[in-house]
This record gives C-alpha cells, sequence and structure tokens, in this order.
C-alpha cells in the first residue's frame, strides 16, 4: 500500500555504487524514514544493485542506472538514447529534496537534471571537490569518520535531524534466508581488488580444517573468481563453489549461512548487514573507516600490511560459532 505523502515530502537519493557503498548508505534510509513517516524515498543505484535495494522496506522507489555500462559502451548506438531517457525521466519529477551521498563527480552530474534541492558535502568533505560545485546546499561532514556515519549525517543535515543510536541496515535476515537446511558457511575468497586477497594456500588450510564438521560455500562473481574457488575447494568433500547468483540470491545465500568468512569486499558488508555471524579478514586497508559494522557477532582481523594466519581465522570461527550457539 503506498504510503500518504504530506507536502514537501518527495526526497531523492543518489547512491549508485559500488556493493559496499551503497549497503553502507542503508541505515541513513532506515533512519530517514522513522523520521519522515510519511516521506516518498527514491533512490537511483546501478541497475545490479537494484534487487538488493528492494529488499529495504523504507524505499518506496528504485530507479535503476546503467553507469558502469555507459562508460564501457560510450560509442555504442543504444547508449546515448538511453542517456537522454534517464535525464529526461530525473527532469520530469520534482523533488523537495535530493541528498548525493555518493559525493563524486558522476553523481553530481548525473542529478544534475533533477529538479529540486540539491544537497551534498562541501569541497573539504569529499574525494572529488569539485562535484561540490553542483549543489545548492553543501553540509561539513568530517572524512575521518565511518562511511556508514558520513552517509547519516549528510541525510540528517538535508532532512533537519540529528542522527541517533546504532546504525539499522533495514534488512530482516530470517525474511530473507533461503528455507532452512543443513547449516553451511560460506567462504568470501573473492575480491576485485588483488592486494585485498587472502592468499589461495591459507584459504585452503582453513577450508581443510572447517570442512570437517560443516559444508562451505564459495560464491564467485567472475571466471577467474570461479577457477580460484574451485582450487580451494578441490579435495576438500564439504567444499564446494556455490552456483552464480543475483545479489538478492547472494543476499539469501549469506542470510542463511551460520557463519560467514571474508575479505574486504562488498558481500561482506551484505553479512554484516544482514548480522550473519562474521569474521573479517583485512590485507592491504583499514577497517576503521569502511570496515564492517552490523548487530551480529562480528571479529576483524588483520589490517593493511597485515595479513592474519590461518589459526588466527580459525580460532575466531569457533569463538564466534560459539558466541552465536549460545545467543
Amino acid at each position: 500500500m503506498a504510503r500518504a505523502c504530506m507536502p514537501d515530502s518527495h526526497v531523492l537519493f543518489i547512491k549508485t555504487s559500488s556493493l559496499g557503498d551503497v549497503i553502507h548508505h542503508m541505515p541513513a534510509l532506515t533512519e530517514a524514514r522513522a523520521r519522515r513517516p510519511g516521506a516518498h524515498l527514491s533512490w537511483v543505484v546501478e541497475g545490479a544493485f537494484a534487487p538488493l535495494v528492494r529488499l529495504h522496506p523504507a524505499v518506496d522507489e528504485v530507479i535503476p542506472v546503467a553507469l558502469r555500462r555507459w562508460r564501457r559502451a560510450l560509442v555504442a548506438p543504444s547508449t546515448w538514447p538511453e542517456i537522454v531517457r534517464f535525464r529526461n525521466a530525473m527532469r520530469a519529477r520534482r523533488y523537495d529534496t535530493i541528498v548525493d551521498t555518493q559525493g563524486l563527480l558522476k553523481s553530481a552530474l548525473l542529478v544534475g537534471p533533477a529538479r529540486g534541492v540539491r544537497h551534498g558535502y562541501d569541497a573539504q568533505s569529499i574525494k572529488e571537490p569539485f562535484a561540490s560545485r553542483f549543489y545548492h546546499v553543501r553540509h561539513a561532514v568530517s572524512k575521518e569518520q565511518h562511511a556508514i556515519a558520513r552517509n547519516r549525517a549528510l541525510t540528517g543535515m538535508a532532512l533537519g535531524y540529528t542522527p541517533e543510536g546504532p546504525p539499522d541496515y533495514g534488512l530482516d535476515r530470517s525474511a530473507i534466508a533461503e528455507p532452512a537446511g543443513k547449516p553451511y558457511g560460506v567462504l568470501l575468497h573473492a575480491t576485485a581488488r588483488a592486494d585485498k586477497q587472502w592468499p589461495e594456500d591459507r584459504w585452503r588450510s582453513l577450508a581443510a580444517m572447517l570442512g570437517n564438521d560443516i559444508d562451505l560455500l564459495l560464491p564467485f562473481g567472475t571466471d577467474d573468481e570461479r577457477a580460484r574457488g574451485q582450487r580451494i575447494a578441490s579435495g576438500i568433500a564439504r567444499a564446494r563453489v556455490a552456483g552464480r547468483r543475483p545479489i538478492d540470491g547472494m543476499a539469501r545465500l549469506i542470510a542463511g549461512a551460520a557463519f560467514v568468512v571474508g575479505v574486504d569486499t562488498g558481500l561482506l558488508h551484505l553479512a554484516a548487514a544482514l548480522g550473519v555471524p562474521l569474521i573479517a579478514i583485512f590485507t592491504a586497508s583499514e577497517p576503521g573507516l569502511t570496515g564492517p559494522v552490523g548487530a551480529g557477532p562480528l571479529t576483524v582481523l588483520g589490517a593493511k600490511g597485515r595479513e592474519p594466519s590461518v589459526d588466527e581465522v580459525r580460532e575466531a570461527v569457533a569463538r564466534i560459532r560459539d558466541q552465536a550457539r549460545r545467543s
């Protein structure tokens, strides 16, 4: 049933990608809905992530965009007509408030045709300062805060409230999870950045240890990641590569897991958002600003320039599984 909207209540959010960034924006939507229960909340997001955003109960309208595909195929005959149609659609509706939490030149230009008061970060608060010139109202938000806190702060400033309490992603793990069957763990071994990977031999050792008493699933997104997962699972009876799934299917797979072990990648943040018992492995980035945050049992191991050992990860899995059993 559509929500009854009061005047001045159409809000457009811009957070197109990447997966981790999209997930980090979800608590801002949850809070915006709680503070503005009558508002109509729209979200512009990359089409690949749109099915995940649709799982969030606060979002009234998901507006898919294909920025990544357009950049790869600028000379394709269909690209520019698609861009024109999207810009015309943005121009067709008037929004009372537009909030660009992406904070990049691409997102600032994307909302340029949209009619409404555009809010964004000021030049000192974002990676691409020139983007701030495209906003009507510019807000100072410390870059030293975690990404979730920055999204919530900007959204609160734009809509006139102060964020309070712990972040709530708005996702219901029990409603999203696949029907219960045999317990399984998920190993998120794949990441687009090579320096964020945990060595393959360590994954194999961990899988061999954990596979004694629980099934292990290794998701993938590319052919190279599938081959890597197959090498890790090779010879381990209870480990296997999971079938390729769209992002909402991955959410259901992760939501049903007994635990997740993963490197710094978007799916790791999805596990944290769902409250799944989680062990996060960091090797090339610091978790303080973009690390996983969630209400479930969560352990972060490693840091920039320091890879955790197999024993550290195995012991963390044992502790977190024991904690989950007791809760």
